[in-house]
């Protein structure tokens, strides 16, 4: 892999929902700086919820919300861009069984179906808006997420259980022990390996934890492509807990809960957002020890929107990767 700073980078993010959704607008803004030449977006294929879930149980295709958001994040602030990402996001309200479908959920499987492959329809839609990357799914069959979980049975908290599917691990109540997938080794795109193999830098969050970040880890043939990459790899770690996959977690249980996952996965940066850090120094200081064990370097910068909600602001976390894929004393591995 040549310099980082002497041509702009091929960047792969991993993920789903709006965490992955998030990063995609903020390195989408690096595509428009020259920063990065090359964005690929590998989404997660687990969820059996809301139009996506009712998509995937009638037709049997990968639910396509996930996949969507991604797309939607790539398009370009102008004209075009802004109508078709309105377009695509469109959710049908009304009494009917259309009430809760999303246009580009539609129009994806609508693709899948006429012509018979998953990266061909997803390219052609990315065409379609002018996406500023490219869209992957993280498997070509649909996954199921199963947890065990302590103490999701009321008056036995020490009771462990598994609870299987995206919507039922994400709103679980108990305390997420540790995930698997089903089925366990499904096939991966050799378009998702290829871009694996080819990039500079590696992006893993920040999204729902246990849901949307882990599940890339443990595909075995995905997770051995991560490893085996000479990319660099960045975690983006959440702004907060989150109520039913996270609960109680602070910065430092994100990151040591994913190298729980993949002990193997070398780290090189990871970053985390100074606010989430602030009033909190006991978990600074774990987080700094996690980080150290790691082998990689803490990046802290500003990175929360400024409307209170718990989300990474666009621009914020372009700078942050901007720093970190630029910077010249970044060292290697």
């Amino acid at each position: 892999m040549s310099g980082v700073s002497d041509r702009a980078q091929a960047v792969v993010a991993l993920g789903g929902g709006h965490g992955l959704h998030a990063s995609l607008r903020a390195l989408r803004l690096l595509v428009d700086d020259l920063v990065v030449d090359q964005l690929t977006a590998v989404v997660t294929v687990a969820d059996n919820g809301g139009s996506s879930g009712r998509l995937r149980g009638e037709f049997g295709v990968l639910p396509p919300g996930d996949l969507r958001m991604a797309l939607a994040a790539l398009c370009h602030e102008d004209h075009w861009g802004t109508t078709w990402e309105a377009v695509l996001q469109h959710r049908f309200a009304g009494q009917g069984e259309m009430n809760g479908h999303v246009v580009g959920n539609l129009l994806i499987v609508a693709l899948w179906e006429k012509l018979g492959d998953h990266v061909a329809a997803l390219d052609m839609v990315g065409r379609l808006l002018g996406a500023k990357g490219r869209v992957l799914p993280m498997a070509l069959t649909p996954m199921d997420i199963h947890a065990r979980v302590r103490g999701a049975v009321r008056h036995r908290p020490d009771l462990v259980t598994e609870v299987r599917g995206q919507v039922e691990v994400a709103t679980t109540d108990g305390v997420i022990e540790s995930v698997a997938l089903d089925p366990s080794d499904p096939p991966v795109s050799r378009e998702a390996l290829a871009a694996i193999a080819d990039a500079d830098w590696l992006v893993l969050g920040p999204g729902s934890w246990f849901s949307s970040v882990i599940p890339h880890v443990l595909v075995p043939v995905l997770r051995r492509a991560l490893v085996d990459s000479p990319a660099r790899v960045v975690v983006v770690l959440n702004l907060e807990e989150q109520p039913g996959e996270t609960v109680g977690f602070g910065a430092a249980d994100h990151l040591a809960v994913l190298l729980q996952h993949a002990p193997d996965l070398r780290i090189d940066a990871v970053l985390v957002d100074s606010g989430t850090l602030a009033g909190e120094p006991d978990d600074g200081r774990r987080l700094h020890e996690v980080v150290d064990a790691a082998g990689a370097r803490l990046v802290v910068a500003a990175l929360r929107a400024d409307d209170g909600s718990a989300r990474h602001d666009a621009r914020a976390l372009a700078a942050a990767y901007e720093r970190i894929v630029v910077s010249s004393d970044d060292g290697g591995r």
